[in-house]
């Protein structure tokens, strides 16, 4: 009782601020919102319809799958009005969200990639499975990539790729083993482009749930999804799969529900993971970051592209109880724009050694279920590394995909 009281002390905070934006006798301010429908709703389509007749509501992007809802700008006098609708479970404001940014990859190496049922790095690897990189797109035309399909939620038409996050984070999970230029995790893998970040790298909550919904409604296709991406959280602990107030949420609780398993990034703070979205949700795998400079364990190795301590936890890298796994995320080389390569640190390169690690479990296990998949990753990691750097006193495994 007291958690739902003080939730709805902060929703009608944020209420509270958004109205107190207009100043007296100014015409009222706009904002973006997520409205979450109830899950007895027939049509989504239809109610946004309505509401934006009846509320003066600009409809954006209307969710069918992993949650009912839409997103619109909205007059905030008239939020109230609209969360007392008996369709309507809840309004959420729509918040900013951001990019966390054939040799063997040193990450590649460092978990045993050459050694796991597709032997990254011999030139026949090929794995069965589909991934979403839920990002900036991906470079169609990319040769190191198995590009198949997406969509674009961000505005425009096509899904290629136009800051290089999305590339380079496709290219670590799933480059092809083809003796040209970087191999991946689960090389070959089919991948599909949803891009829910602009050229800069940015986005909101519902260009984010517009691409979970769109993979929910793949689930029989896709098995594994990758977000290295977030933002900050209102709520912290307070969400679970049926606020209304955290709508990705309960869109992610739905596509894990469907079956697609989800690798996020902890974020790049070095902070508890628990205040920022989607890395503090039990139900994906949360990854944070490890330095690792030559791919090989034991530390001691030379810097590269960056100061930290090799064999070590990034220093950049969040932290904390919500973390499931460390994987590779320090000067890591990948794809990149142009059918070029870069090296990229952050624990959006983490995510994806998770993603295709994943992947490789469910080419060999393909009715495991996310939570099984994440289990079975944990169970297969080791502890060899040093955590002297880390935020609190637990050792996450770090992922190891030799017995994969």
């Amino acid at each position: 009782m007291r958690r739902r009281m003080l939730v709805a002390g902060i929703l009608a905070a944020l209420t509270a601020s958004l109205l107190a934006a207009a100043p007296a006798g100014a015409a009222p301010a706009f904002g973006k919102y997520i409205v979450v429908l109830k899950d007895s709703t027939a049509s989504p389509d239809a109610v946004a319809r309505s509401h934006a007749g009846r509320f003066g509501a600009r409809v954006g992007s209307v969710y069918r799958y992993a949650l009912k809802g839409y997103s619109a700008t909205l007059g905030a006098d008239r939020v109230a009005a609209l969360r007392a609708d008996p369709s309507v479970a809840a309004v959420a404001p729509d918040l900013p969200v951001h990019a966390l940014a054939q040799a063997l990859p040193t990450g590649v190496d460092r978990i045993d990639g050459e050694l796991s049922s597709t032997i990254s790095g011999n030139g026949g690897g090929d794995v069965n499975v589909d991934i979403a990189i839920i990002d900036t797109g991906i470079d169609t035309s990319h040769p190191d990539l198995n590009v198949v399909g997406g969509t674009n939620c961000v505005g425009g038409t096509g899904f290629n790729d136009d800051n290089g996050h999305g590339t380079h984070v496709a290219g670590i999970a799933a480059a092809r083993d083809d003796a040209n230029g970087v191999v991946g995790v689960a090389p070959g893998a089919r991948l599909y482009a949803v891009k829910v970040l602009n050229a800069s790298g940015s986005g909101s909550i519902s260009q984010i749930i517009c691409g979970i919904d769109w993979v929910t409604a793949r689930a029989s296709t896709i098995e594994v999804a990758n977000m290295s991406l977030g933002g900050q959280s209102l709520f912290g602990s307070f969400s679970t799969c049926t606020s209304g107030f955290d709508p990705m949420h309960p869109a992610i609780c739905r596509s894990t529900q469907a079956g697609v398993t989800y690798a996020v990034a902890a974020g790049n703070s070095d902070a508890n993971s628990n205040n920022f979205i989607p890395a503090t949700y039990s139900e994906v795998i949360t990854v944070s970051a490890l330095a690792d400079f030559n791919g090989q364990p034991g530390g001691g190795a030379a810097p590269t592209c960056r100061a930290d301590v090799d064999d070590t936890f990034a220093d950049f890298s969040n932290w904390g109880a919500d973390v499931d796994i460390i994987a590779p995320g320090v000067c890591i080389f990948s794809t990149y724009l142009g059918g070029g390569f870069n090296t990229l640190s952050g624990t959006s390169m983490a995510s994806p050694h998770v993603a295709g690690a994943a992947a490789l479990y469910k080419s060999n296990n393909p009715t495991a279920t996310p939570a099984a998949v994440r289990t079975a990753l944990r169970n297969a990691g080791n502890s060899n590394w040093s955590n002297a750097d880390d935020g609190d006193t637990t050792k996450e495994p770090l992922l190891n995909v030799d017995a994969l």
